[in-house]
Order: structure tokens, then sequence, then C-alpha cells
């Protein structure tokens, strides 16, 4: 094998991690991360490979659960699972080097092994069990591994072939694309087929990822534009993505969201979205950045469906919170149907470098500054002791979301 990727994932991470915390056997033990303070339609974060092999899915709701005796149910701590994948990527650059790791997920990153290999005087299976031993020793952790001569086929493997038996890993040749990439269906299990492009590519009669593959390339570029031909290229294991050329965006963005675990009239959902600027807003100065596009998402009450979802620019760079709330509430009030609210989304976009200021004609410079000066305070504040530091009265609401949001990361407790 020319070149050698590995892309390595932590079996059950988060159910797995409690497992060992507990010094339970993660094969014998039925448990789910799931938040049992919530109700039964509560989202299962991941459950022990016991309950996997009883048939339960890797993310399911609490309510398909099985009711067996002894189920113990994990309340997340995703800051601990934060640290943790922390200190395994640490363990990973103690053995290959930093440039030749791309993480892809919490529980998942890629390795280029190929300039190791003398350096170890092992094969690329060999380094594999070589990292998968030594997060193994210091970590409990069990892991499943893809290897393969590109990122996507090192992926593939692993997603329908590793994580079978022990010891968990999976090596794919160029042999293996008519073999057994050719042979995949339906096409949304392949990695990077989605099921919307399933059905557009089902309605033209390209059932497997063989078929695809043997489609005409200029077809499906007719078809898909850029997607068509990356469609094809990968469904003959063809991906020529370099790990060690990092991928560098030309304009970012800042998005913050957020679930309602009740219906929000208009009035409850501008106070969320006030909330939810302000912390936004805070993420904005400590980037040093300005913006100067807005983006609302506004997802109604299943029993309505729906929402809507709108963007403003502004007419400068700006990072002022009481500014960017007043255009995002008339974005809301411009686009409003009274209809209650459960899901809510805002995003930053067209950013700049915060160093350069313009101030209006209408502004007076005193007052800007000063107020500046006083956002400055707070934000240091908030990043020093914690955002429930400064708080506004609102806060204090039965419909406000705040405090209980700081508490947690990506929905889940800390």
């Amino acid at each position: 094998m020319d070149k050698a990727i590995a892309v390595i994932d932590m079996k059950a991470f988060y159910a797995f991690e409690e497992c060992v915390e507990r010094k339970l056997n993660p094969f014998t033990t039925p448990l789910a991360v799931c938040d049992p303070t919530r109700g039964n339609g509560t989202i299962v974060l991941s459950v022990s490979p016991y309950l996997k092999s009883m048939g339960v899915p890797s993310r399911c709701r609490r309510n398909e659960l099985p009711n067996i005796e002894g189920l113990i149910l994990a309340q997340p701590r995703m800051e601990h699972y934060v640290k943790k994948s922390a200190e395994i990527i640490s363990i990973v650059t103690d053995i290959i080097g930093e440039d030749d790791i791309h993480i892809y997920s919490i529980d998942e990153f890629f390795v280029n092994l190929g300039p190791y290999l003398k350096m170890y005087n092992c094969t690329p299976y060999q380094l594999v069990r070589k990292i998968q031993k030594t997060i193994s020793e210091k970590t409990g952790l069990m892991t499943t591994a893809g290897l393969s001569y590109n990122m996507l086929m090192a992926k593939v493997a692993l997603d329908t072939d590793a994580k079978q038996k022990p010891p968990y890993i999976a090596k794919w040749t160029e042999k293996d694309v008519q073999d057994k990439l050719w042979k995949i269906k339906p096409l949304s299990k392949m990695w990077g087929i989605s099921f919307g492009y399933e059905r557009k590519l089902n309605a033209l009669g390209i059932n497997t990822v063989g078929q695809l593959a043997k489609t005409d390339k200029n077809f499906l570029k007719q078809k898909f534009g850029v997607m068509g031909e990356q469609l094809w290229e990968h469904a003959n294991g063809i991906d020529n993505t370099d790990i060690r050329k990092k991928y560098v965006p030309k304009e970012t963005s800042l998005s913050i969201g957020q679930v309602l675990f009740k219906d929000y009239s208009s009035e409850d959902t501008k106070l969320i979205i006030r909330e939810m600027a302000d912390d936004l807003t805070l993420r904005l100065r400590d980037h040093e950045q300005m913006t100067q596009r807005l983006g609302l998402m506004i997802g109604y009450s299943a029993s309505y469906g729906g929402g809507f979802s709108h963007q403003v620019s502004l007419d400068y760079p700006c990072d002022d919170t009481d500014e960017i709330t007043r255009d995002l509430l008339d974005l809301f009030d411009k686009y409003d149907e009274n209809i209650p609210v459960r899901r809510v989304g805002l995003s930053f976009s067209k950013l700049s470098d915060n160093s350069h200021r313009q101030i209006t004609l209408f502004d007076d410079e005193k007052t800007v500054e000063e107020k500046r000066a006083l956002t400055k305070v707070i934000d240091i504040l908030k990043k020093r002791y914690g955002k429930d530091i400064v708080l506004k009265g609102s806060a204090l609401l039965e419909s406000s979301t705040a405090i209980e949001r700081h508490g947690q990361i990506g929905g889940h407790h800390k």
C-alpha cells in the first residue's frame, strides 16, 4: 500500500467511558447515556456494546430503550467527554505528528501513517494496532479502525466492515473497490451520500455504488454539477484529499441554536432571541470580529410545522449587542406568523476584523467609547467567572433559558 491512511473511532465513546468510570464491563452492562431528568422522548446519546448486541441503535429515544433489570441511565457529561477526547488526541500525538492527524469529530480522527512506517519499522496494520493498544492502555477505552490508501476508503472500511468483530480493524485495498465498495446498498450506507442524493439517484435507476461507478461521469455532472463528479470519483474509490492540507474557509461564521422544551409565544421567543444574541455577540467579540450579516431561523411547533429562515445585511460591520439584537428582533417581527415556536437559531456571517471601526454621523463618539468600555469589562467578567456572573433581570423569568443553557454543552449537561 503506497499510501496508508487510517480513521480511528472510539467505540461507543460516551457509554464506554461511563462504564470505565464506574469500573463496569461495557460488554455486560446495560448502560445508556441519557438525561434521566428529562422526559421519555429525550435523545439517547450513546449505548453500551451490551445494549448494541441486543439490537438497540446507538442513537434512539429514551422510550425506545428495552425495559430490562439493571438498566443504567448515565447523565451526559459533555465537558468531561470533550476533555477525554483531547486526552486521546494528546496520546496519539506522541506517536503521530500533529500535521498528520485530522480530527473529524469528538470521537473520530484520521491519521496519515505513511511517514512513520520506517521510523517504527512496521506495517500500516501494525502501526494502527500500536495506536489502538496505547489508547486502550492509557484510557481503558476501545477503538475501531478503517485502513486504506485514502481517507474515503478508510472511512468506508470503518463504517461497513471494521466494527463487526475483534480486533476491530478493516483493511481495504484497490481490489476492494469492486469486491466490497461496489456492493454497498442502499447508497446512503456509503459515507458522503445523503438520503436526499440516494432518492435522486434511485430515481435515475442507480441503486448500488457499483451502478453509480459505472454511470457516465459527464451525465452525473450534468445532473448534479460538481457533486456529480465527486459522487462518481468516490464510487470508484478515488479521493485526492491531502490530510496535511488543512481547510481554511474563505468566510467564517458563528452560530447558535436551541430546541425549546415547550411551545413559546412570540413575546417569549423574543426573550430567547435576546438571550442568544447576548451569548453570540460575546463569542463574536472574543474572536475579535464584527459581523455585517445576521441570520434568524425559527422552527414552529410540530403541531403546526414549518418556520422560516431569513438574513439581513447591516450597513456596516458591528459587534454591539444592542444594535444586533434590535435588528434580529426586527427580522423576527417582519416574518413572525404568531405561531408557537420550538426551535430558534442565530447566525453571524460576513465577518471582519474589529480593529477598524466606523462611527456614523449620528453617533456621539464619547457615548460610543463609554459603552464599549463597559461592554469590555462585562466580557472580561463573563470569561473569567462564567456567563452567569452578569445576567439581565429577564434571566429570572420562567420562559428564560439562559441559566440552563450556560450549564450545558451542545444542549446537554456539562
